[in-house]
């Protein structure tokens, strides 16, 4: 995976709208999916991120929980 993938993906994730992080979440390896979950709730818990940030990992914490249940 490149830059511009991961780009792509992090961009999805992190665009607050709960359908396209959703089917991105959907589409990555469980591999992925595992690293992902780790880097988001670092994101929303550790401090050191922009407000902007943690919003937005949060935001894609609760797509994925209300979504993938």
């Amino acid at each position: 995976m490149d830059d511009q993938d991961l780009h792509g993906i992090w961009d999805a994730l992190l665009s607050r709208q709960a359908a396209r992080v959703v089917a991105m979440y959907n589409s990555l390896s469980s591999r992925d999916k595992e690293g992902v979950l780790a880097h988001l709730i670092r994101m929303s818990t550790e401090s050191g991120w922009h407000l902007e940030q943690r919003a937005s990992a949060i935001a894609a914490l609760v797509a994925i929980q209300e979504k993938t249940q």
